[in-house]
């Protein structure tokens, strides 16, 4: 039986993976195996019925050689300060391959929100914020919503922060409600970007987007909008998954139809007219494209060689290990990154911030277009960098990536 990696081990792998195709000195390398900071806090938090409960939140900035950290919050009962680093990790490479001026950051609490109110959110939101104060800021560290967190807990950071600051600070965060600061086409700028790189790596294979068949495992925000997308573009999506299960018809689904059927159930499952799958099955259905957009090391060595589809567009963070990953290359699938892939949210994110300091908002029109000729010319360097050192295309990405963070960091030297 295969050894399972940590979070952090399959960050670092894949770094070393690629730091063996640069020029780059032994320590620089070194310096960009560690993070920048590591913090922990434990506070306590008033709870509706009077009572005080302790929570344990990390903040880990993983590098800030090119400008401010940047990177979401999350909030789940199995946060790990282990996975917060990895994921810190990612974020550095995702700002970097798509040459936005950021480094990576990332946060989470320990803490169950499906079992707390409002309420009981809000106070713990504001007090993590007063916790971590000291390392966030529109010049250092400017976090963003993730896994159970949303537009309203940025509200609540950046109203948090101002107040502590004295002067009205919109750019502290990215992912706000659009009244105080937030961008059009930021909520669906993840699955526009999963879509967006999907449609280059089938031109890159000759493949015929009418004739292309998609599946999707996981039908939440990422999901739900590339499969929608990639519908718009053309496309056939014959199969989606959520928490409950997956859904399978040869001649298509309606995915709108699917949303709203998901909307009343609470599931896809069940939708009429298709066949259930389990979230394995949906990921071996035959099919061009397929979109891993739920949890992480879904595709492994366990299944890599089952996968039928010719594309592989990692809408999640870490769906598929080293492992699977050397396997799908040497079957000719191309996978497109994570830090590629799903990186039109960080993008968009980005633009936010750019607004938010001009003052100056933006058209959905203009968001749009900006996210597909940044995504778009990221994956054509990255598709160069592969074909060049013969790589597959997480290798190039992170040759790409961690190329900019190391000659940034070079560049600035090391001080004193």
């Amino acid at each position: 039986m295969a050894q399972t990696l940590s979070p952090y081990q399959i960050a670092l792998e894949q770094f070393d993976n690629a730091v063996q195709y640069l020029d780059i000195d032994p320590y620089i390398a070194e310096i960009l195996r560690y993070p920048k900071r590591e913090l922990t806090v434990h506070f306590p938090v008033k709870m509706d019925d009077g009572s005080l409960r302790m929570f344990t939140g990390y903040r880990v900035q993983r590098s800030v050689a090119a400008g401010p950290a940047k990177g979401g919050l999350r909030y789940h009962p199995a946060v790990t300060l282990d996975e917060v680093k990895a994921l810190a990790m990612w974020m550095t490479w995702k700002c970097a391959v798509v040459d936005l001026p950021f480094g990576g950051a990332k946060g989470g609490v320990i803490c169950d929100p499906k079992t707390m109110s409002s309420a009981e959110l809000e106070r713990l939101t504001r007090r993590f914020t007063t916790e971590i104060s000291c390392m966030i800021g529109p010049m250092v560290d400017v976090p963003a919503p993730d896994v159970n967190t949303n537009a309203q807990t940025m509200a609540w950071i950046m109203d948090t922060y101002t107040m502590h600051s004295g002067a009205e600070q919109l750019a502290v965060v990215t992912g706000k409600p659009l009244e105080i600061g937030g961008s059009r086409g930021r909520e669906e700028a993840t699955g526009r970007g999963v879509m967006i790189t999907a449609l280059e790596a089938l031109r890159s294979k000759g493949l015929d987007l009418t004739d292309t068949t998609v599946a999707v495992q996981g039908f939440g925000n990422v999901g739900s909008v590339s499969a929608r997308l990639l519908q718009q573009s053309g496309a056939k999506v014959v199969a989606v998954s959520d928490s409950r299960g997956g859904i399978y018809c040869s001649k298509g689904l309606d995915i709108g139809g699917v949303q709203r059927h998901k909307a009343e159930s609470g599931s896809v499952v069940g939708y009429p007219g298709t066949d259930h799958l389990n979230n394995s099955e949906v990921l071996e259905v035959p099919c061009k494209v397929l979109v891993p957009a739920a949890l992480e090391e879904v595709i492994h060595e366990g299944n890599a060689d089952r996968i039928q589809a010719n594309v592989v567009v990692e809408g999640a963070n870490g769906p598929t290990t080293p492992g699977a990953d050397r396997i799908l290359f040497d079957r000719g699938v191309l996978v497109v990154p994570d830090i590629l892939a799903n990186a039109g949210g960080v993008t968009v994110s980005y633009f936010e911030w750019v607004q938010d300091l001009q003052v100056y908002f933006w058209t959905e029109e203009e968001v749009n277009a900006h996210l597909r000729e940044h995504v778009a010319h990221a994956y054509q360097h990255v598709q160069a960098i592969a074909r060049e050192k013969d790589v597959d295309m997480r290798v190039a990405a992170y040759i790409k990536a961690i190329g900019r963070v190391a000659r940034a960091l070079a560049l600035r030297g090391i001080y004193p």
